[in-house]
């Protein structure tokens, strides 16, 4: 831009004065312009214009164009306009921003008409002077041409305002929304702030301005002022409650008490009804619009009241009449309102429903209406009515809701009210229709900031919206959703939800919120009581991510914060391996094994989730891809080792984790590292840790790892001093799991002679024989307690050792097995059935033999029962004897059971009855307990061990001519079949057992 010295560095004379102050003038234009409140761009270009003339004017100073009468008066010219130009700047630059919008079409056209007049003055300059140059001729020629086709316009936001304006002072329209929204468009489009105070002080200057528009004596623009004033004094913003309050009763005062009736002139002649939209025909009179036009419809053409011919397309409203008959229904609906409030206390329920239903009707008429209901005050006496009966609190509520509807006022008035809120939550647990009305209440009150402050405080209420938002009813639901979206800006109400198990918005401050947010948003899921249900929807909804984020990269106590939420978190085994697959391991074991960067919290927690997502691998679906938690052997050495590194809970957890993980998919590579890590020796250590939960667990790994683990390992670090601690948990331990678990350590043991000698010497037999005859009913371990038992019970009868066999036999430990035959899970009948084989094989050696009789057999004691099968005097405690223990039939029961494990050590078991010399009783003993049927059944058994032992039975058993009679026909097909597809050995035997049954020829060699 030209600085103001060069563009005066002009020649003397009375015209080069002239052209330096229209310079000066132009730059103090083009200052000016950036200020404007209203049509900037116009004005804009209006300074763009006038910047090139400059130029011009420099142009005839520098050329020393000589003066003369007709250039100065043309510069002359020129300079006035540019002045009026920058008187208009200035005015738009100063003035009230809303005045300057009401009168923003005069402003466009006075800027019109200005650029319009510059040119023309401009256009004189090459008339009065001929010492121009052709070039500045024609630059001003181009330059006039260009502003006299200059368009300026409203914009269309503007026009939209001025034609609502005109519309509403045209029709009346007193409506209080449409004035708040007009003066929010106003607000937007001269860009001030829409807040109620900044409204207010924009309408007190405007006012101002109108008052300095009467002083100018401007009187059609005062009334048109005055006007726009009246339309929107109506909004809220434009006065304060206060005010409305004294000029509402300052009116009603003036009116009295008591109706008026209609004027005459109120009456439509055709309807007999007062009118609402009088029209005024060709004749004068006067009708309501819809009679005259159903008048002229039916054909009639002449007036109804002088019988004269009427032009039908002439009907003219006649607005005077209209506003009488408004300003008489105000008057009458002003003290009707005033009338009704003390009816509303009255005793009787059906008046008060009937004045209610009043009430709403006039406040459903128009805006006007239900302000005057809001300034009689009837906010207190509606919210008092929310404690009668259904009928009356709907019809209040939904008349609360109508006043409510965009007033400020209003909503303020119901906060304030005594109870209101918690009465209007009260609704919230009633019927349907009761509370779909509070829910909307309350959700037009929550844009109130005083209300939202106090609704989510109101006890129970967060719950029940809630409840609501999941409802049958869409929308009671939409609106309960909404009001907890609103009530989401305070961190104590998005508590509140997720407590109700409603954890949308604790999730977004979770992703999204500030830093403290995001702290107090963790430290409620890490402090909450969580359903599974809860636990699943959280994640569902993506919270593992931010907490995952805060483990790897926060400050050390939202580090502790997140841990402790993913721990309560991952306690779901679904979410536990949702966390593996999102690699959740990796930051939880380098919190864990950085002693030196994690607070002791924060290794506690994340142990504790580690042990969480070990035990949800465990209940993983056989059809899906097996997750694995520790990939690397590294992690696996490292983890154990942590055992004797820390303190008690992170040593249980720790515990717990490989105690899990060795019932997982990934057992075997979990067993084989740990005994590679001298873990046995670790635990066998850790049985006598003074922290009782640290050696329960202990003791619960111990036994995973016993089961099927390295003899030699085992013998290495299981000694006297072990077996007595482990006997002595068992009788001072009051955890039945542990107890259990030791029973499973003793029962796994490798059956040494020097492990079986320290149980007995320790006293293991009585206390094993306790638990299994006194075992508690109630025990939720009872089963497992029970299959170790008789499992350890197993290593003391072994029929090489026939002192030990009595020792157990003298515990009464024989009945007590045939019973669990009956009663037991299947691997208790498999391995009460291994016992009581064991007691079997010695039952032979121990039969006593049959005394000879002496003396008179009439004086001498009657004989005593010989055992059919040993041929002998057996009894249980004395030789085992399973005839005499009666566990012939409950194993041959056994014998139909599907695990084959059980149906093979029964029959082990069975078998012992026909060995060598016994083959014929004890055959017959089998048929009479009918076990040769489910022996046969075994030919065709999937288990090759049953199919051979079964084989090699039946090749016994169909030595006796009867069996071979009684059962053969039975075992041909099986037998057959065996021939077929059988091994090489169970081929021969079958051919074998068919030539005895007369099917082959004794000779044949082909099998």
């Amino acid at each position: 831009m030209m600085t103001l010295d060069m563009a005066t560095s002009a020649s003397c004379g009375p015209a080069g004065e002239a052209v330096a102050q229209t310079v000066e003038v132009i730059l103090e234009i083009v200052l000016a312009a950036n200020d404007v409140l209203v049509k900037k761009e116009c004005f804009k270009e209006l300074a763009t214009y006038l910047e090139r003339i400059i130029p011009i004017l420099k142009e005839l100073n520098r050329k020393n164009v000589s003066d003369s009468e007709s250039l100065n008066n043309a510069i002359e010219i020129l300079n006035r306009e540019i002045r009026a130009a920058k008187q208009l700047t200035l005015e738009c630059s100063k003035r009230n921003k809303v005045y300057l919008l009401m009168n923003c079409r005069t402003i466009v056209k006075r800027l019109e008409d200005t650029v319009k007049e510059i040119s023309r003055a401009l256009d004189l300059i090459p008339l009065a002077s001929l010492d121009l140059t052709s070039g500045i001729s024609e630059e001003i020629g181009e330059l006039c041409d260009k502003m006299q086709r200059a368009e300026f316009r409203a914009a269309m936001a503007e026009e939209e305002i001025l034609e609502k304006i005109e519309s509403g002072i045209q029709e009346r329209n007193v409506d209080r929304s449409y004035a708040n929204n007009l003066l929010v468009l106003i607000a937007e489009a001269v860009g001030i702030p829409t807040e109620r105070s900044a409204l207010k002080k924009e309408f007190e200057e405007f006012k101002n301005e109108i008052e300095s528009t009467r002083l100018r004596k401007d009187e059609a623009e005062a009334i048109q002022m005055d006007q726009i004033m009246a339309l929107l004094e109506r909004a809220d913003a434009t006065s304060s409650p206060r005010e409305k309050e004294i000029k509402h009763f300052s009116k009603r005062k003036s009116l009295g008490s008591q109706p008026l009736e209609p004027l005459q002139s109120f009456y439509c002649p055709i309807t007999r009804d007062v009118m609402e939209d009088p029209v005024e025909t060709s004749s004068g009179q006067t009708f309501e619009r819809r009679a005259i036009e159903k008048w002229f419809a039916d054909g009639n053409k002449l007036c109804p009241l002088t019988m004269t011919s009427l032009n039908t397309s002439i009907l003219r409203p006649n607005k005077t009449l209209r506003q009488s008959i408004e300003e008489w229904k105000d008057r009458n609906t002003m003290i009707t309102i005033g009338s009704i409030k003390p009816k509303l206390n009255s005793e009787e329920e059906e008046e008060v429903l009937q004045s209610l239903e009043q009430l709403q009707e006039l406040c459903e008429q128009r805006d006007l209406h239900r302000e005057w209901v809001i300034l009689e005050d009837y906010v207190p006496t509606l919210i008092q009515l929310l404690a009668k009966n259904r009928e009356i609190r709907n019809r209040a509520l939904l008349i609360l809701c109508i006043l409510a509807k965009d007033s400020d006022d209003a909503k303020e008035r119901i906060v304030k009210a005594d109870n209101a809120i918690e009465s209007i939550v009260r609704s919230l647990g009633r019927r349907v229709g009761e509370r779909k009305l509070a829910v909307e209440l309350l959700l037009e009150l929550s844009k109130c900031h005083l209300a939202r402050d106090c609704i989510g405080n109101v006890q129970g209420c967060i719950l029940l919206l809630v409840t609501m938002s999941s409802s049958d009813d869409s929308q009671a639901a939409r609106d309960a959703q909404a009001l907890l979206e609103n009530l989401s800006f305070s961190d104590l109400n998005i508590i509140q939800m997720a407590k109700a198990n409603y954890f949308r918005h604790l999730l977004q401050r979770l992703s999204t919120g500030p830093e403290d947010v995001k702290l107090t948003m963790a430290t409620t899921l890490a402090e909450m009581e969580l359903t599974d249900h809860n636990k699943e929807s959280l994640f569902e909804g993506g919270v593992l991510g931010p907490l995952l984020h805060f483990v790897s990269h926060g400050d050390t106590h939202m580090k502790n914060v997140a841990a402790k939420a993913l721990r309560n978190l991952s306690s779901l085994p679904k979410n536990g391996l949702q966390m593996i697959k999102e690699a959740a391991v990796r930051p939880l074991l380098d919190s864990l094994f950085n002693h030196s960067t994690s607070s002791s919290s924060l290794r506690e927690h994340a142990a504790g989730t580690i042990m969480h997502l070990a035990v949800s691998t465990v209940s993983q679906e056989s059809s899906q891809i097996p997750v694995s938690l520790l990939e690397s052997d590294e992690d696996i050495l490292m983890l154990f080792s942590l055992i004797n590194l820390t303190g008690p809970e992170i040593q249980q957890s720790i515990i717990q984790t490989f105690q899990a993980l060795c019932q997982s998919p990934s057992a075997p590579i979990i067993k084989t590292k740990l005994s590679q890590c001298a873990a046995v020796q670790v635990l066998v250590q850790l049985c006598e840790h003074d922290d009782l939960c640290v050696r329960a667990n202990a003791v619960k790994l111990f036994c995973c790892l016993s089961e099927g683990g390295d003899e030699v390992t085992l013998v290495e670090h299981v000694n006297q001093k072990c077996i007595e601690t482990l006997l002595k948990i068992i009788k001072s331990s009051k955890d039945e799991e542990e107890i259990a678990s030791v029973m499973g350590i003793v029962s796994n043991l490798p059956e040494l002679t020097q492990i079986t000698q320290w149980l007995l010497d320790a006293g293991a037999l009585p206390i094993i024989f306790s638990h299994l005859h006194n075992g508690k009913q109630n025990n939720p371990y009872k089963n497992q307690l029970i299959e170790n038992a008789v499992g350890a019970i197993c290593r003391f009868v072994v029929p090489t050792n026939l002192e030990w066999q009595k020792s157990a036999a003298g515990t009464g430990i024989i009945p007590l097995l045939v019973q669990l035959l009956e009663s037991g899970t299947t691997l208790t009948k498999k391995r009460a059935a291994i016992s009581l084989c064991r007691f079997s094989e010695s039952s032979l050696v121990l039969s006593r033999l049959i005394p000879k009789r002496k003396g008179f057999l009439c004086f001498s004691a009657p004989p005593e029962t010989v055992c059919p099968v040993h041929g002998g005097i057996c009894s249980i405690e004395s030789s085992f004897c399973l005839i005499e223990a009666d566990a012939v039939r409950p194993l041959v029961r056994i014998l139909g059971e599907h695990d084959p494990g059980a149906c093979e050590a029964s029959l082990d078991a069975l078998l012992t009855l026909i060995e060598g010399e016994r083959l014929q009783s004890g055959s017959k003993v089998l048929g009479e307990a009918n076990a040769i049927p489910p022996i046969i059944k075994f030919l065709g058994s999937p288990s090759p061990s049953l199919q051979e032992k079964a084989i090699h039975a039946l090749e016994r058993i169909f030595r006796l001519v009867d069996f071979k009679m009684k059962y053969g026909a039975l075992a041909q097909m099986p037998l057959v079949d065996l021939t077929q597809r059988g091994s090489g050995s169970v081929k021969s035997l079958a051919a074998r057992i068919l030539a005895h049954l007369n099917v082959l020829h004794d000779q044949s060699s082909y099998f």
